[in-house]
């Protein structure tokens, strides 16, 4: 039998077919790229609102983003779909780096089906939510959508729940960012809740479960987006914001800032840069910034301000529970975070919210291999029916056992006061702070002693001639027997009373020593912190 071979096609034509497939390629990424059209670019940005490529562009370093799924279309059909299928669906993902280091990315484009989530669109972002946890580096959402997409039905739904699991999965394993830019409502509002840091733009951002309208058609109230669920709320009243900013622009370098102080997964430290700040800088202001007198308040901000590398710390949850400052800095060039009580906002007293703001945080802290500083300036719990019925047994044990369950280098400084459970739960020696240090104005106390005064010799007092004078007495005698500054180190409770001055010298060779720190936790499936 003899065979017969087709005639290879002529050089010339095979070669221009195979240019224009390439040239055809080009066309359909420069289509993709483009997105929807001029007009609908220029209503985004007439609301003051970047599209999802001009915001990556801001986050990522210059020319570093290698997109993945630009091709993508949803196959749906019905109520008009089968006629509109965009590439992206609506959502650009890929990956870049921030500082030269991995960082994975997905942007929802409201220019497209509203940034509405649909199977094709949630596929993706599934997609490089595996791909971060694959590779062991950051992911940041970039969220301007409008919830699920309701012509695709339970299938969108679905698709959030994908995510879901996938957030919670990826908690604690790879830093997790959220920067709201735009609309998130219904249950799109819970991913953003399951990641470690969520970023708001003032004016365009709201997150909310039920919109006004549904607010209003149920309780009657009139209420606005912003007013129901705008930057400033989750900032300052829900806690559900870490950070706020005015513009696009100064949110996005504010998370390359953030990533830039995180490691890129739960196994490695936080990156070190270079230190022009001596590790020896004496900080002779700083007994000067701290009143002898136990009721006078000051700025803590100015405090850590002294301590720490140039002067310069990120403050998370800035405007929320103000009584205590949770912020990430630097010592020496290295990562540390910053817990510390706040006297300037009532007094500095633990209450639920700052609380659970710094459980959440030493929690974090801790799942990203960052040493824990805390600086105790604390008169107690804060009293009153409302704390005590608002759960406040439960909360201030969130705190409790976030310090307690940290295997992280831990490093307490008693400033002036530390008073009953709340020294107790600001990471005590007793609770497994690795080192404890106070100043020589420290006062460690179950209470003040006006307080004790008044409970121990309650007798006396009233019995006395002159019980103010008696009073005033037994508070001098109180003070001069328990509280005087070297008791908690002459029974191993602190281990150094240091120079005000000497701290930051004193602080950095104490983390260079934990930096090999390690510790082990019992073997089981998980805890069950208090709830």
């Amino acid at each position: 039998m003899t065979m017969t071979t087709a005639a290879p096609r002529p050089g010339p034509q095979g070669g221009a077919d195979a240019r224009g497939r390439v040239a055809e390629l080009h066309a359909i990424r420069a289509r993709a790229a483009a997105g929807p059209g001029a007009q609908a670019t220029a209503a985004q940005h007439a609301k003051g609102k970047l599209t999802a490529r001009e915001r990556i562009a801001l986050l990522l370093d210059e020319g570093s983003f290698h997109e993945v799924g630009q091709l993508r279309r949803h196959r749906a059909a019905g109520f008009g779909l089968e006629a509109k299928r965009p590439y992206t669906d609506g959502v650009v993902t890929g990956w870049g780096t921030v500082e030269g280091r991995t960082v994975f990315v997905y942007a929802h484009d409201f220019r497209i089906f509203g940034g509405a989530l649909g199977e094709a669109h949630a596929a993706k972002i599934h997609k490089i939510m595996d791909m971060a946890v694959a590779a062991g580096a950051p992911l940041v959402s970039l969220n301007d959508g409008a919830g699920a997409r309701i012509q695709e039905g339970v299938c969108a739904l679905a698709g959030y729940g994908g995510i879901f699991r996938r957030n919670t999965r990826a908690s604690g394993v790879i830093p997790q960012i959220s920067v709201m830019l735009g609309p998130c409502a219904g249950g799109a509002a819970y991913s953003p809740a399951l990641t470690d840091f969520v970023f708001m733009v003032r004016g365009t951002a709201q997150m909310f479960i039920t919109g006004p309208d549904v607010v209003r058609a149920v309780t009657g109230e009139e209420i606005s987006h912003d007013a129901l669920g705008g930057a400033d709320v989750h900032a300052a009243a829900s806690g559900v914001c870490h950070f706020a900013y005015d513009d696009e622009q100064s949110c996005l370098a504010e998370v390359r800032y953030l990533l830039s102080m995180l490691p890129q997964n739960n196994r490695h430290s936080p990156p070190r840069t270079p230190c022009t700040d001596p590790p020896a800088r004496r900080g002779e202001a700083l007994a000067g910034l701290v009143p002898a007198d136990g009721s006078r308040p000051y700025d803590m901000a100015e405090v850590i301000a002294e301590l720490v590398d140039d002067g310069d710390f990120l403050e998370v949850h800035e405007h929320w529970a103000r009584n205590i400052i949770c912020a990430l800095a630097r010592l020496d060039g290295q990562t540390v975070a910053v817990v510390a009580n706040q006297p300037r906002h009532l007094a500095g007293v633990l209450d639920i919210a700052a609380s659970e703001k710094a459980a959440r945080f030493v929690q974090t802290c801790d799942a990203f291999n960052i040493p824990i500083v805390t600086l105790l300036d604390v008169p107690g719990f804060l009293p009153g029916v409302g704390q005590e019925h608002g759960g406040i047994i439960r909360h201030g044990a969130k705190l409790l056992y976030a310090y307690c369950n940290a295997t992280v280098p831990r490093i307490s400084l008693i400033l002036r006061k530390a008073y009953g459970g709340a020294y107790i739960v600001m990471d005590s020696q007793s609770t497994g702070a690795d080192l404890t240090y106070a100043w020589p104005a420290n006062e460690i106390a179950v209470m003040g002693a006006e307080g004790a005064a008044n409970v121990i010799f309650r007798r006396q007092i009233a019995e006395a001639a002159d019980p103010e004078a008696m009073r005033a007495r037994m508070v001098k005698e109180y003070k001069a027997e328990l509280m005087h500054p070297y008791y908690a180190a002459e029974r191993g409770l602190v281990d150094d009373v240091i120079d005000p001055a000497e701290t930051r010298e004193v602080l950095i060779a104490s983390l260079a020593m934990l930096r090999t720190k390690h510790a082990d936790l019992p073997s089981r499936k998980h805890g069950n912190p208090p709830q």
